[in-house]
């Protein structure tokens, strides 16, 4: 005898998957950086040395005056000589006003008045002191003013570009049931 018997026959279904991945690019571009530094300014103040000789005390004692120094002395000169030949005469005149005191006032006046000395002057060396020097010596001012750079920076935003990826999904295989009935 024969069973009857049911063949069932399955084929299992395929999916089949087409992946495109997706597609990213990032680039940075880099900053837009300028830098300009202006030079620094200087000054210079500066006011020279300045040096001074007086040498006149020095020409004077070389007997090298000018007019108005020997204008001066002379009138000096003779303004002393008078007050001398004033003050001689007064005292020879209270001494002649005395005589009857005793003593020989003209022979004593006469004695002082050969003994007096001529001076003849040559002319001095001048002494060290004489040629005067003075000296102030040179001043220098400097100013810098320091410039600051100038810095700019134009930050550039980032390229970014994206293609999505895709998933296409089709049938590899599609299922099926075969059932046969067989006796």
């Amino acid at each position: 005898m024969q069973i009857p018997q049911i063949r069932i026959e399955s084929q299992v279904g395929k999916i089949g998957l087409n992946i495109n991945k997706p597609i990213q690019s990032i680039e940075q571009p880099q900053a837009d950086l300028s830098i300009e530094q202006p030079p620094a300014e200087m000054t210079i103040n500066r006011q020279p040395g300045r040096l001074t000789i007086d040498q006149t005390l020095a020409r004077e004692n070389l007997d090298l005056k000018s007019i108005f120094k020997r204008n001066e002395e002379n009138a000096q000169l003779g303004y002393q000589t008078l007050m001398e030949y004033i003050s001689k005469t007064v005292q020879e005149g209270d001494e002649l006003m005395k005589i009857e005191n005793g003593g020989q006032p003209l022979i004593d006046q006469a004695v002082r008045a050969m003994d007096r000395e001529s001076v003849f002057n040559t002319g001095n060396t001048p002494s060290q002191d004489s040629v005067k020097i003075e000296y102030a010596p040179a001043k220098v001012e400097i100013e810098w003013n320091r410039n600051k750079p100038n810095i700019q920076v134009q930050i550039n935003k980032p390229i970014h570009e994206y293609t999505p990826g895709n998933v296409e999904v089709f049938m590899q295989q599609y299922p099926s049931l075969n059932i046969d009935f067989t006796i």
